[in-house]
C-alpha cells in the first residue's frame, strides 16, 4: 500500500480513501510495492516506478508509515488540546442558552411593545371620546342660548305685527262708540309691547374651536420606543484604576470599566448589563454602584467598611471580564492606625458613643437551639453560605407578611425563599435566567395585601410579580426601570419601586400602568444617590433610605418632600451608607445602618431613639428590614449569610 497526508479544515468533512489511492501512481502497476516511500512525491514505490525516482530522497516505508501516523497523532492531540470536546459541549450548551435567552427576551419586548401601543391607542381612544364629548356639551350650552334668543324674538315679533296690524285696522275705521273697547284693548297691549325689552344683540357667539398641537405629539411618537442592545462580550472586556488593587477602609474607590466588542473594538454606547462584587474569601459583602457613561465606558465606586484582602469581581452579561476577579488590598488611612481607640465594625454602637439602651424583652422569644447565650436583643439566626434550602449567598431585600411568613430576596441564588417567624423553612422558588418569570438579581421583595409576592430584578430591569405559592403572573416597569434594588405597597396596593441606578423613586399599579415618578441623580433634597430600600408610614408617605447621600427622606405620594435627616458618620444618628428601613406602629422608624453594621430606631420626626442591640453576633453589612407580624425585626445580614431575628419593643 502506499501513504498519503492530509491537512483538515476545523469542521470540514473528513473522508476515507479510496483503495487505489494507496497504489502507486504507475500504470499498468504489477501490485508490486517495494519497501521505499519518495520523500520528494510523497508517495510509495513500487519496482517499476524507482528508475523514475532515483535522485530523489527514499527512506523505508516502514519508517515513512511510522513517522506519518506519529505527525497524525501529535495534530490529533494539538486539535484535541485546543478544543477539548467536552469544553466545546460546555460552550456550545452555554451559546445554545444564550440565544434562547435572546429568543426569549425578543418574544417579550415584543409582548412590551404590543401591549404599550394597545394602551397607547385605548389612551388615544379614550382621549378622542373626552374631547368628543366636550365639543357635544359646549355646543349644546351655547346652542341653547341662541335658540332661546330665537324663540324668544320670534313670539316677539308675531307679537308686535299682528298688534299693530290690529292697530292699523282700528285706525282705518269710523270712530264709534262700538270700536271704543277695542280700541282700549290696542293701546293697553301696544304700551305692553312698547315695554317689552326684546333681546336685541346676539346673546352667544360662534366661536368654536379645536387647538390641537400634535406636531410635538408627532415627534413624540416618531421617537418613541428605542431597542437596546451592545456587542460588547467580557472576554474583550477590562477594567483600570487604582480601585482594581487597592483602597482605604470607608474611602471610595473607583474603577473603570471599557467595554469591547468580539474583534477587540471599543463600543461606543451604553446599556451593557454589568454586575461588581467584592467579596471576602467567604462571601459578597459590597455592591456598590456602576454608573453608566453611555459611551461604552462605565465606573463602579464602592466602598469597604473594614480591612483586609479582598476579591472584586466584575461581570458582563454574566461572565467575568479580563482579569476578573482581581485581589484587592484594603488598608487602613494613617489617622485610623494610630486611633488606639478604633472601634471593631460591627459592635453596636452602645459601645462606642452614649445612647439610650433599648431594653430587651423575653416576650414572643422562641425558644430553640439557636438561640442567643449573651444577653443582647438577637432572638435566633438563620443561614450560612450555600445554594440549599436555608443557606444564602449574598441576600438583599426581606419581607414579612401578616400571615407570619418571612421573605427573603437571595440575590446571588437568583430566588426568594420562605419562613416562618420562628425561622422554619416553608418554601422557595425562582429559576435563574433573563425571561419573564425569572430571577436574575432579586434584591428587593414586598408582600401585597392580595398575597401577591413582589421582587425587584436588578440586572433583568423589572419588578416580578408572583402568587404567594411561588407562581409567575406578571412584570411591570419593563423599559422604564433601569436597576430597581427595593420594592414596598403603599395603603392604595400601589407598588412602590426604589430604582438604584435611575435615582428616581416609581409608582405603580398592580396592572403596570405608571402613576408617577419621582427623584433624580443628585444631592439635593428630592434628589438620590444610589437610593437602595423603600417603607411607607401611616401618612402613607414613603421612607426611602438614600445609601451614598447618608440619609433618610420622607416623601408624599406626589413626590414632595416631607422630612430629611441623617449625615455622614458613627455617631447616633448618623450613617455611613443607611440600606433597610420598616416602620413601625408608632410610626417609629427603622434603619439598617449597612458602613456602620448596626440598626438605629428614630421617631416619625428623624430624631435619634434607640439602636437595637446587636454586640453579641456582630452584623456584617446588613441590607433589607422589617417587622415580623408578632412585632420583632429581621434583617438580612448579607455579610455573614444569614438573617437575623431581633427582640423590638413598640
Amino acid at each position: 500500500m502506499y501513504f498519503i497526508t492530509f491537512t483538515p479544515m476545523i469542521g470540514a468533512e473528513l473522508s476515507v480513501p479510496s483503495l487505489s489511492s494507496f497504489l502507486p501512481p504507475c500504470k499498468p502497476f504489477h501490485l508490486q510495492v517495494a519497501d521505499l516511500y519518495c520523500s520528494a512525491c510523497k508517495c510509495a514505490l513500487c519496482e517499476d516506478c524507482l528508475p523514475d525516482h532515483a535522485e530523489h530522497p527514499k527512506v523505508a516505508l516502514s519508517q515513512a508509515l511510522e513517522q506519518h501516523r506519529n505527525n497524525l497523532q501529535e495534530r490529533l492531540g494539538a486539535v484535541q488540546d485546543r478544543y477539548r470536546l467536552p469544553q466545546i459541549s460546555d460552550v456550545l450548551s452555554f451559546v445554545k442558552e444564550i440565544l434562547q435567552q435572546l429568543t426569549n427576551q425578543r418574544a417579550s419586548i415584543e409582548e412590551d411593545i404590543q401591549s404599550s401601543f394597545e394602551d397607547l391607542h385605548k389612551q388615544l381612544d379614550v382621549r378622542k371620546s373626552v374631547l368628543l364629548m366636550e365639543l357635544e356639551v359646549t355646543y349644546g350650552l351655547k346652542q341653547k342660548v341662541l335658540q332661546a334668543q330665537i324663540d324668544s324674538l320670534l313670539r316677539g315679533e308675531g307679537d308686535i305685527t299682528a298688534t299693530c296690524t290690529q292697530a292699523e285696522e282700528a285706525l282705518a275705521g269710523e270712530p264709534c262708540v262700538a270700536s271704543l273697547q277695542v280700541e282700549r284693548e290696542l293701546w293697553e297691549r301696544l304700551g305692553e309691547l312698547a315695554g317689552l325689552g326684546l333681546p336685541c344683540q346676539p346673546e352667544e357667539n360662534d366661536q368654536l374651536d379645536l387647538v390641537m398641537e400634535t406636531d410635538g405629539l408627532r415627534k413624540s411618537i416618531h421617537n418613541l420606543g428605542t431597542i437596546v442592545t451592545t456587542s460588547a462580550v467580557a472576554s474583550q472586556s477590562e477594567a483600570m484604576g487604582a480601585g482594581l488593587e487597592q483602597c482605604i477602609v470607608g474611602h471610595p474607590a473607583s474603577v473603570t470599566i471599557v467595554t469591547r466588542d468580539k474583534s477587540g473594538g471599543a463600543c461606543k454606547s451604553g446599556n451593557a448589563i454589568l454586575s461588581a462584587e467584592v467579596f471576602t474569601p467567604d462571601g459578597s459583602i459590597v455592591d456598590g454602584e456602576i454608573v453608566d457613561h453611555k459611551n461604552g465606558t462605565y465606573e463602579f465606586v464602592y466602598t469597604v467598611p473594614k480591612e483586609g484582602d479582598f476579591s472584586l469581581a466584575l461581570r458582563l452579561y454574566d461572565q467575568h471580564i479580563k482579569g476578573s476577579p482581581f485581589k484587592l488590598t484594603v488598608t487602613k488611612t494613617l489617622e485610623a492606625e494610630l486611633d488606639v481607640g478604633a472601634k471593631r465594625r460591627g459592635k453596636s454602637p452602645g459601645q462606642k458613643k452614649k445612647g439610650s439602651k433599648r431594653a430587651s424583652s423575653a416576650l414572643g422569644t422562641p425558644r430553640r437551639k439557636t438561640q442567643n447565650p449573651i444577653e443582647d436583643d438577637l432572638i435566633f439566626r438563620i443561614g450560612t453560605k450555600g445554594r440549599n434550602k436555608g443557606e444564602f449567598t449574598n441576600l438583599q431585600g426581606v419581607a414579612a407578611s401578616s400571615n407570619g411568613r418571612i421573605l427573603i430576596a437571595d440575590s446571588n441564588n437568583q430566588c426568594v425563599q420562605i419562613f416562618t417567624n420562628e425561622g422554619e423553612f416553608k418554601s422557595r422558588f425562582g429559576v435563574r435566567g433573563r425571561s419573564p418569570g425569572q430571577l436574575q438579581r432579586p434584591t428587593g421583595v414586598a408582600v401585597h395585601p392580595s398575597g401577591d409576592i413582589i421582587i425587584a430584578d436588578y440586572d433583568n430591569k423589572w419588578v416580578s410579580i408572583f402568587s404567594c405559592e411561588g407562581k409567575f403572573k406578571a412584570k411591570l416597569g419593563s423599559g422604564r426601570l433601569m436597576g430597581p434594588k427595593g420594592v414596598s405597597v403603599d395603603q392604595n396596593g400601589h407598588v412602590i419601586v426604589v430604582d438604584n441606578k435611575a435615582c428616581t423613586v416609581f409608582i405603580f399599579q398592580l396592572t403596570g400602568k405608571l402613576i408617577t415618578k419621582f427623584g433624580s441623580r443628585g444631592n439635593g433634597d428630592k434628589q438620590f444617590a444610589g437610593p437602595h430600600f423603600a417603607a411607607v408610614n401611616k401618612n402613607n408617605e414613603i421612607i426611602v433610605t438614600d445609601f451614598h447621600n447618608h440619609s433618610v427622606k420622607v416623601f408624599t405620594l406626589e413626590g414632595e418632600l416631607v422630612l430629611k435627616f441623617g449625615s455622614n458618620g458613627e455617631g447616633n444618628g448618623q450613617f455611613n451608607a443607611p440600606t433597610g428601613v420598616a416602620v413601625d406602629i408608632n410610626g417609629n422608624i427603622i434603619v439598617a445602618d449597612w458602613g456602620n453594621s448596626r440598626i438605629q430606631v428614630f421617631d416619625g420626626s428623624g430624631s435619634f431613639l434607640s439602636y437595637i442591640n446587636t454586640s453579641a453576633d456582630p452584623l456584617y453589612g446588613p441590607q433589607g428590614l422589617a417587622l415580623t407580624s408578632d412585632g420583632h425585626v429581621v434583617v438580612a445580614d448579607s455579610g455573614n449569610h444569614c438573617f437575623k431575628v431581633y427582640r423590638y419593643l413598640q
